[in-house]
């Protein structure tokens, strides 16, 4: 797979709004554990990956989906030494509704039940949707992915489980992320949150983990990076994001973009221009991204 070289392209096609699209090519890359606003549809093409999913971890080979279900908890580190090399489409929950109730039976907000699918046609459609966007092909692009969530719903979908009544453990956290997503720059202690919330340290870690499957100080780096996404999609400067969501400085927001997104956020923020400005043109990648 071309040595110890890592390289990566998270971009977005305009024609197939609020999707991000993904290709890489990871050796060392270990993901921490994170969250995803929307769904993760990634079709490993070589090498194995091992995410942390559920409590266990899952391996997804050639041929095989990775599939994550909005706000789940995850990570992602290569299975063997050389790496692994992907495909991946991050299609929101709206539009996996709607996909869900046009071609399915599925009740309820839909999802995905098994983290690990076995489908070398679904990955090469995930594949195909890639091919479409940089061949400037619309409609193929969004005819593929309707393709691919259709099919991975009918083999792997069902209702996502209905949360259960909040304990007074759950009300805390609740009450807790709150207050964290206020304060995403000037957070808290452990100790200040929790006495302000009328608990124990070690009683909102237990509660908080219960509910978010993550301790608050990683949920909160996670969060951090969500919103600098934001902020970067709005052209904001990567020097001035770090500031606003709470990273004491660029680099600090860099290593934990990164190691959360895959890509820098310069990086991610150039591609982002090229959607905002067609007059420059996508950026081609090599043909060795091509086709694949």
């Amino acid at each position: 797979m071309g040595g110890n070289v890592e390289r990566a392209r998270h971009w977005q096609y305009p024609e197939l709004p609020g999707v991000d699209l993904l290709r890489a090519r990871y050796v060392h890359k270990n993901f921490v554990r994170h969250t995803h606003e929307g769904f993760v549809i990634a079709a490993i093409s070589e090498g194995v990956e091992i995410f942390h999913h559920g409590g266990f971890d899952q391996y997804a080979g050639p041929g095989t989906l990775a599939l994550v279900n909005p706000d789940t908890p995850h990570t992602g580190r290569a299975g063997v030494p050389e790496g692994w090399r992907y495909g991946a489409v991050y299609p929101g929950p709206e539009l996996v509704a709607e996909i869900a109730a046009e071609t399915t039976g599925i009740r309820g907000a839909p999802g995905f039940t098994s983290p690990v699918l076995d489908d070398p046609y679904a990955a090469g459609l995930v594949h195909r949707v890639l091919r479409a966007a940089d061949e400037g092909d619309p409609l193929a692009a969004d005819t593929f992915l309707r393709a691919a969530v259709t099919r991975l719903l009918r083999r792997n979908g069902g209702p996502l489980p209905q949360r259960p009544v909040r304990s007074a453990g759950a009300r805390t956290a609740a009450r807790a992320r709150a207050v964290l997503e206020e304060r995403l720059d000037r957070p808290p202690t452990l100790h200040r949150l929790a006495t302000d919330l009328g608990t124990t340290p070690f009683a909102l870690l237990r509660a908080f983990r219960d509910v978010y499957g993550m301790p608050p100080h990683s949920w909160l780096t996670d969060a951090r990076v969500r919103r600098a996404r934001r902020l970067l999609d709005a052209g904001v400067r990567p020097a001035d994001v770090a500031v606003a969501v709470g990273f004491s400085d660029q680099p600090h927001l860099n290593r934990h973009f990164t190691r959360i997104v895959g890509v820098p956020p310069g990086a991610y923020q150039r591609e982002r221009k090229n959607v905002q400005e067609p007059s420059g043109g996508p950026v081609v990648p090599s043909k060795a991204w091509q086709n694949r």
